[in-house]
């Protein structure tokens, strides 16, 4: 599906080799335990014994991840395979989502694969139910532990779990200037009424610039964030189980909820006054690169943009992103402060063989072991939803803040919707209706219309 949206850029590889090391290093059992080499006596194996010998034995990993994110991949396999003396094969690709079914119809399965969708998920399972395999005792005894209800459930297919979280992302966040806020007495808005004030205020400050900018070009995956817009809206006006309902098409995609979200997000993306601020008219929304489009704010062009928490491998590495720098962002209230619903993404671990060796790793990637890993080796845009993840080991202030979100009981997680969805309607008919709603000025109706027509019939 959106391999574009997949790929996001981060630290240097380089950074994050030295990252892991100096884990590894702080972690040393000072033995030569498990598989076996020169890099062993950095890493304490103990958490690894309960795999066993795997000396010689390889598993094959097939994902939508590519490099540069890659090499932090494969950075965190290192304590699993020096422990267990396994061999992990990487292989990633940009058409992956494509390619996947094509492997599965000509029994080519990799052993491991990344999906980053429950929807995807889902429809494998159907399609192909005799490759995928259920997830074994220990997956299932982790998942239990350290992941809540909610993220079991998205890699639970017809009361049978086959899947666990890999990474995980917070979507509900306005990225702003600290700075512009400081100095302008702006101050951060715990309701959906005080965002609108804000907005508001922002205009009659600055008459020249716009208060909000935005931009949903993303190649073939164009319309993917405005997709989340509506998401994001739908949790706060018709709530996290209208939202389930909608996500399950329980309820017609053009449900007079939906309708009303729709219009919400309409009063600020298509409202000529609040958009788009350094970079056009309301339609240049859809033409703008997602990436791009919060690049006026430190120039105070425009002061809210609406991204997820990988957005911060996008702005100019000149820029400091953290709560007294000179980017950062603030959860995007509900509509009341108690009323605290989050949107999320994230990938999922789904094996096709149910040999030992892939047994065992599919196992370390839903532990905290692993999930400490991933961190020590990534710079910024990462996280886990694993509660056993060790929070100092996130490096940027957005994920620890990210992180702290996903594991507060008070705040409702959803995942995205449109990943959710068949893929004719989350990876096809939503990106394009949404798309034509911005650049063409579509209705309101008739775009929810033409998605709904797009549903296949069950």
């Amino acid at each position: 599906m959106n391999g574009t949206r997949r790929r996001r850029s981060h630290l240097a590889a380089a950074a994050a080799v030295g990252s892991l090391a100096l884990v590894l290093t702080a972690c040393s059992g000072g033995d030569d335990e498990g598989g076996g080499g020169d890099a062993t006596s950095d890493v304490d194996c103990a958490a690894f014994e309960q795999y066993g010998d795997l000396e010689g034995k390889t598993v094959s990993v097939y994902t939508s991840i590519v490099d540069p994110e890659s090499v932090q991949q494969t950075d965190s396999y290192i304590p699993f395979e020096e422990c267990t003396g396994a061999t992990i094969e990487y292989e990633g690709s940009r058409e992956f989502e494509a390619q996947l079914p094509v492997r599965l119809q000509a029994g080519n399965p990799p052993d491991i694969a990344y999906i980053p969708q429950p929807g995807f998920l889902a429809s494998i399972v159907a399609d192909y139910p005799d490759a995928v395999v259920a997830a074994p005792q220990a997956v299932i005894d982790n998942a239990n532990e350290y992941y809540t209800e909610g993220w079991v459930n998205y890699g639970t297919v017809d009361g049978t779990l086959y899947a666990t979280p890999l990474g995980a992302n917070v979507k509900s966040f306005v990225w702003y200037s600290p700075a512009a806020f400081e100095e302008n007495g702006y101050e951060i808005p715990t309701t959906w009424d005080d965002l609108i004030a804000l907005t508001d205020q922002i205009k009659s400050d600055y008459p020249d610039a716009k208060p909000w900018c935005a931009g949903i070009e993303s190649g073939d995956a164009t319309g993917w964030p405005a997709t989340d817009w509506l998401e994001d809206v739908m949790l706060r006006t018709a709530g996290p189980d209208v939202y389930d309902q909608w996500v399950n098409h329980e309820i017609p995609f053009n449900d007079p909820q939906v309708l009303e979200a729709l219009e919400t997000v309409g009063s600020i993306l298509k409202n000529p006054d609040y958009v788009n601020g350094g970079l056009g008219d309301v339609q240049s929304i859809a033409t703008v690169a997602w990436n791009e489009a919060g690049n006026p704010i430190p120039d105070q062009m425009c002061f809210l943009h609406r991204a997820a928490n990988f957005y911060q491998a996008n702005w100019d590495p000149s820029l400091t992103v953290a709560e007294d720098g000179d980017v950062y962002a603030f959860y995007l209230p509900g509509q009341s402060a108690d009323d605290k619903p989050l949107l999320g993404g994230g990938e999922f671990v789904t094996a096709f063989a149910d040999r030992p060796e892939v047994q065992a790793f599919q196992a370390y990637l839903s532990s905290p072991e692993w999930a400490n890993a991933k961190a020590a080796a990534t710079g910024q845009g990462w996280l886990s939803a694993n509660s056993g993840l060790d929070p100092e080991l996130l490096q940027s202030p957005i994920d620890k803040l990210s992180f702290d979100l996903l594991t507060d009981d008070s705040y409702t997680f959803r995942f995205d919707g449109s990943d959710q969805m068949p893929g004719a309607v989350g990876a096809d008919a939503f990106w394009k209706q949404m798309t034509a709603w911005i650049g063409e000025d579509q209705s309101d109706q008739e775009t929810l219309d033409n998605v709904e027509a797009a549903w296949p019939a069950s």
